[in-house]
């Protein structure tokens, strides 16, 4: 983010949302949280560096330096690290070899950590989904450098429906979805990874970003697993809500 206060103003308002500081590691950032539980962080983009404000997710690992090898090996690139995040972590940011960003997490031992969101919590990240020209490249890139068990359906598609659709699970679970599109792939943004959050009411929360100073990009609709819809915050970046089906 460019401007941090004003981001964490729109996500309280949009979410709910508080917040506390760091780690410090890129410079100004702060962890957000819902009941107490983390449920995402911002960072405030250095000034003069022209980057676009982005929701980037984070994939967990054992061992930051290794998965950035395995990273390299598979033919994508590491930007960023692995460097550590104060004491809380080891981190490094990435590319697959589609050019799609997403960051890489490894966990240190934290006596007084605080707990993951409930499931399905209201403002909480509920899925994550990698908008690309052809899912069979990516398909194989994270299997090999996280373990996922990718299998081609359509089931756990949370936005845009289609056929070319691969889920990647982890230990039997689906943890995230990747969509070939095609020619329909934006050009000003290339293969980029969406971050869907949980809200209690899509339409709401759609006419709430407009009020807050950001815009709706697609508008709410029904989907398999519920309403959704894709918004933009004022500095432009991108996220998707769902209020799940019961």
């Amino acid at each position: 983010m460019h401007e941090l206060a004003a981001s964490q103003e729109f996500y309280h308002g949009l979410f709910g949302w508080e917040f506390y500081s760091g780690p410090q590691h890129l410079g100004p950032y702060v962890r957000a949280m819902v009941d107490g539980r983390e449920v995402a962080g911002l960072g405030e983009i250095a000034a003069g560096r022209s980057l676009d404000s982005a929701w980037l997710p984070y994939m967990a690992c054992d061992d930051a330096d290794a998965t950035a090898g395995l990273i390299r090996e598979r033919g994508g690139t590491v930007a960023v690290g692995p460097l550590d995040a104060d004491d809380v972590g080891r981190l490094a940011i990435a590319a697959d070899t589609s050019g799609a960003n997403f960051g890489v997490w490894q966990t240190m031992p934290q006596p007084e950590g605080l707990n993951p969101p409930e499931e399905g919590a209201p403002g909480a990240p509920v899925w994550y989904e990698l908008v690309t020209r052809d899912s069979s490249t990516a398909a194989h890139f994270y299997p090999a450098v996280f373990g996922y068990e990718p299998a081609a359906e359509g089931g756990q598609a949370a936005a845009e429906g289609g056929t070319d659709y691969v889920t990647l699970h982890l230990e039997g679970r689906p943890v995230a979805g990747v969509q070939g599109v095609g020619r329909a792939l934006p050009r000003e943004r290339g293969p980029h990874w969406k971050t869907y959050f949980s809200v209690a009411d899509t339409d709401a929360t759609a006419r709430r970003v407009s009020e807050l100073g950001g815009r709706v990009v697609h508008p709410p609709r029904d989907s398999p697993h519920g309403r959704v819809a894709t918004a933009a915050d004022p500095e432009g970046a991108q996220f998707s809500v769902i209020a799940t089906a019961a």
